[in-house]
């Protein structure tokens, strides 16, 4: 039996810190960046994130993510996210870079997912970018086919969570990765009653 879903997924990939924090509660996510573990002989972290964009058709994010990086993009980066479309779910008039496809909307995740991303998408699959309260909207609505994570050996010990609440739908693992610095890869998968 195929356990794909019907429709392309709506993918939460993400790292945290080993004590469950995407960034601090500042927001900063310095400690990612300035983690000093390096992938051992032939662990290819960034082949496995070229296979999973290389799925990914459309991008949801909240703002703080979205400031991040315009703030990545004032260093001379370019947009990320230049073969889809991004939503950035706000309520601010926030700056668009140019050429890129960017939709700003003040509508529930789950509703932007459900009527905008995945039509939009092109048969492939959408990324929610960052987390917590989208990603809450996101597994409370019952949209959220996985959680995507790289778990960072750094205790943070407060900060932003994966969810900004309990999560009442269950998920199985998929999938273990570990790396010789320190990180694991985690897969879960959504178990949903079959229709």
């Amino acid at each position: 039996m195929d356990d794909a879903p019907a429709r392309p997924r709506v993918r939460y990939y993400a790292a945290q810190s080993l004590d469950g924090y995407l960034a601090e509660t500042d927001h900063s996510i310095a400690w990612l960046t300035g983690y000093t573990g390096h992938p051992a002989d032939g662990e290819p972290l960034d082949g496995d994130f070229e296979r999973f964009a290389a799925d990914v058709g459309g991008w949801v994010m909240g703002a703080r993510t979205y400031e991040f990086l315009l703030a990545e993009m004032d260093g001379g980066a370019a947009w990320p996210h230049p073969d889809g479309p991004t939503w950035v779910l706000t309520s601010r008039d926030l700056p668009v870079p140019p050429g890129a496809d960017v939709r700003l909307t003040s509508r529930p995740a789950r509703e932007v997912v459900a009527e905008e991303a995945l039509p939009a998408s092109g048969g492939k699959d959408v990324w929610l970018v960052g987390g917590g309260p989208p990603a809450q909207d996101l597994v409370d609505a019952g949209l959220l086919d996985t959680v995507e994570l790289t778990v960072v050996p750094v205790v943070l010990g407060a900060g932003v969570p994966l969810f900004a609440g309990r999560v009442e739908e269950p998920f199985a693992l998929e999938r273990v990765r570990p790396f010789a610095n320190g990180m694991v890869q985690l897969v879960y998968r959504a178990v949903r009653p079959e229709a």
